[in-house]
């Protein structure tokens, strides 16, 4: 039999006017991923909020550095509290967005009493504020004791967590369990895989020629790429689970009568299964063997997964009716758990093979664009089945296998 609702829980919706000022005042500041100041402002910023609702909780300000990836000198922000408790639990987000500091989308804007358009608004600072809004509520629990909690808050997600992939594999060591909390779908639903992602750099070398020359002896690098091109963007036909899109490409000269010597795509690749890279490397590769079997013609390949798929784990199939009960007893309509193209930092947590459940945050949309929007009723609500489930298992009313430290 589970528990009431404690009235700290209960209590998050009547605070949303709170919540959403947070939001705005944190949407305001520019944290673009390539902006190192509008980082070090937003990292700051949450440092402050952070201790100031957790004051016994101990924050530890880490190096982010990724020499060619990130601007120097950020910095990913750990808090913790009770890490000697019996059950060890892992919160994360991202605090950088894909909003530079030149880009028009800047300002914050009410599309109407529940709706905030900003950069940043779900993706993923309302998710922040759903974390800190559910912990905070947490803390006022009867059992809290039973459970200690790291957040993770990090200032690269969006180019590739590039500085701060190796913190989390250390936190899959030390924890039982995760939460991710990128936005939850419109629907309710929240994630219980994701595909891994990398990419292709295709390099192809031609031969210069006059285009007019007769016989011709040139060699044309753009066609022979794009014959590759078009194989391989026929691959997710022949291997289920795989997605692969040429995303840019260029070559040739400003002379248009100059057969062109040098072209180059870039292409991103998707997988469902870890299992699936392999063959998608190998085809690839094969690929690209025939078009190197033209005379005057050399394609190179640069092949890589930079995040492992999100597999659906047992702990997390275990644990997701205990959500859905929670999310029924504060009142919110039935929803499920579904698989997601897009990855995020629970790509890395599942790899380390800590069980999570991802999309958990506030509800919301058009995210990458300068339509993003939240809505912030849902911040309290999807706190509030955070808090709960977390204080039925300070209770021991749900069950959370204690993994071995490392």
């Amino acid at each position: 039999m589970t528990t009431l609702t404690p009235p700290s829980v209960a209590a998050l919706p009547s605070r949303t006017p709170e919540w959403a000022a947070l939001l705005e005042r944190w949407c305001a500041i520019n944290s673009g991923s390539g902006h190192g100041a509008g980082l070090e402002r937003m990292r700051q910023t949450l440092q402050a909020d952070f201790a100031r609702v957790f004051p016994l909780a101990t924050i530890t300000v880490l190096p982010a550095d990724a020499e060619g990836f990130n601007p120097p000198g950020v910095k990913a922000i750990r808090i913790r509290m009770r890490p000697e408790a019996p059950h060890q639990v892992f919160l994360c987000g991202h605090y950088d967005t894909v909003f530079e500091a030149d880009n028009p989308f800047q300002g914050c804007r009410w599309l109407d009493a529940d709706t905030l358009n900003a950069p940043g608004a779900v993706d993923m600072k309302g998710g922040i504020v759903t974390l800190l809004a559910a912990l905070e509520a947490f803390e006022q629990t009867p059992h809290r004791r039973q459970v200690g909690w790291e957040v993770l808050l990090t200032p690269d997600e969006e180019t590739g967590s590039h500085g701060t992939r190796a913190l989390f594999e250390q936190a899959g060591r030390e924890h039982d369990f995760g939460f991710v909390f990128e936005p939850g779908r419109t629907n309710g639903d929240i994630i219980h895989s994701r595909k891994g992602t990398g990419g292709v750099v295709a390099t192809c070398h031609g031969r210069a020629a006059h285009a007019a020359k007769v016989p011709n002896d040139g060699r044309n690098a753009i066609l022979a790429l794009a014959e590759f091109l078009l194989a391989a963007a026929k691959l997710p036909s022949e291997l289920p689970g795989v997605m692969v899109n040429v995303g840019n490409i260029k070559g040739g000269t400003a002379a248009t009568n100059v057969v062109p010597h040098f072209a180059q795509a870039e292409l991103d690749l998707r997988v469902t299964k870890l299992s699936d890279r392999e063959p998608l490397f190998a085809r690839l590769q094969a690929l690209a063997d025939e078009v190197n079997r033209k005379d005057g013609i050399k394609l190179d390949l640069k092949i890589w997964l930079n995040r492992p798929p999100k597999e659906n784990l047992p702990a997390e199939q275990a644990l997701f009716p205990a959500w859905q009960q929670a999310a029924r007893d504060v009142g919110l309509p039935p929803f499920t758990w579904v698989h997601g193209g897009g990855a995020s930092d629970g790509n890395f947590i599942s790899a380390g093979g800590l069980p999570n459940l991802d999309g958990i945050g506030p509800i919301g949309d058009q995210l990458h664009s300068d339509r993003e929007y939240v809505r912030v009723s849902t911040i309290a609500q999807r706190a509030q089945v955070v808090a709960l489930v977390l204080h039925r298992i300070a209770a021991g009313e749900i069950p959370l296998s204690v993994r071995r430290r490392a």
